[in-house]
């Protein structure tokens, strides 16, 4: 049976004194949603993940990461990759940091890798409806980008649906934020730039009544993080790979 050994990746780690300008280009160049911090001997202190890079503006861009560094989830390489999901699940995060005993950090498994091993070999129970957060934040695409910007910090949501007359155009996340190096700019300046700009308008979408194995081949066919739901035209919830594991607890 496959463990978290067999999932480790390298994710670039940084020091408590490194700028948060560092960490924020590791997190728009790379796949990763999470950096860990470590001490001189690789000790782990905890990690910042795409929002805390959101926080700090091009204006503030000396600050250090000391002040942004949260717990993280912590598994063992010989710790089987359901134990690694349930850690990620815990902090809701995107990965875990693989450690030894010191605990001293070795690498870390992304839940993307994970995700797809794991509902192969599940047995996945219940409706989308049952597992789906109904707790929506929904925007408009005339909403301006400042307004994104400052409910991804204030919420903790990662992504937000964007709609156009009632009907679904896009989703925006973190990502889209944290990618376009123009957004820094327009968030300093209180610069007026419509949310439709950034955008991502490629949407995969699945109805409330569909069984949940539906929405996880869904989410590992198209490579995506969520799905909105939608009754007919109607947005109802949203249903993550969160949740879907969730449902095997």
């Amino acid at each position: 049976m496959k463990t978290a050994q067999d999932f480790i990746v390298e994710i670039p780690v940084l020091k408590p004194s490194d700028q948060i300008t560092k960490a924020r280009q590791i997190l728009r160049d790379n796949r990763f949603r999470e950096v860990y911090i470590v001490d001189e001997k690789k000790t782990l202190l905890g990690y910042i993940d795409i929002t805390d890079g959101l926080r700090v503006t091009a204006t503030k861009s000396n600050v250090t990461i000391e002040g942004f560094v949260k717990d993280a989830p912590v598994v063992h390489p010989a710790d089987s990759i359901e134990v690694a999901a349930q850690a990620m699940l815990s902090y809701r995060t995107d990965s875990a940091a693989v450690v030894d005993p010191e605990p001293r950090v070795s690498g870390g498994v992304l839940f993307s890798d994970l995700f797809p091993v794991i509902i192969s070999r599940n047995e996945l129970h219940g409706t989308v409806e049952s597992h789906m957060s109904r707790n929506v934040v929904a925007l408009s695409q005339e909403d301006e980008i400042q307004k994104v910007y400052s409910l991804i910090v204030e919420s903790g949501f990662s992504a937000f649906p964007v709609m156009k007359k009632k009907r679904i155009a896009g989703i925006i996340s973190r990502r889209d934020l944290i990618a376009s190096r123009r957004v820094r700019t327009v968030i300093a300046d209180h610069a007026h730039t419509p949310v439709a700009s950034v955008m991502t308008t490629d949407v995969v979408t699945i109805a409330p009544g569909e069984p949940v194995s539906a929405a996880a081949e869904l989410l590992v066919k198209h490579d995506v993080s969520l799905l909105p739901v939608l009754d007919g035209d109607r947005l109802v919830g949203i249903i993550d790979r969160h949740d879907v594991i969730a449902s095997l607890a």
